[in-house]
């Protein structure tokens, strides 16, 4: 039996594209990076920093990813008052390295995915 291929055309509101945002400096986030891929795309390293939800109020539940296209290390940091919750590090890996978070509290965010300390 043939699958069924759905075109752009027949796609609805339902369903959402990844859209990027890409950074080449020091970066801190704001409410339009909500359900994107923040990309760091230099050969320096650089951070990036989440900030308190009384500066930036993401709904509980919003996703963020984060890419390391350049060479430069990228670092995920919290702003004051600001919990990131991760197994391993704030660090990503490695140029192409990925990793996500998720709000999950009013302050806090769990980040997972292709990191070290």
């Amino acid at each position: 039996m043939a699958q069924a291929k759905i075109t752009a055309a027949q796609l609805d509101d339902s369903v959402t594209l990844v859209k990027e945002n890409s950074q080449a400096d020091n970066y801190t986030l704001v409410l339009s990076d909500a359900e994107k891929v923040i990309t760091l795309t230099g050969a320096v390293a650089k951070t990036f920093t989440v900030p308190l939800n009384s500066s930036v109020a993401f709904p509980i539940g919003t996703t963020i990813a984060f890419a390391q296209d350049g060479a430069g290390q990228l670092t995920i940091a919290a702003g004051g008052g600001v919990t990131i919750k991760t197994e391993v590090g704030y660090n990503l890996n490695a140029q192409n390295a990925m990793a996500s978070m998720v709000k999950v509290a009013t302050d806090t965010w769990r980040l997972s995915g292709s990191l070290k300390v």
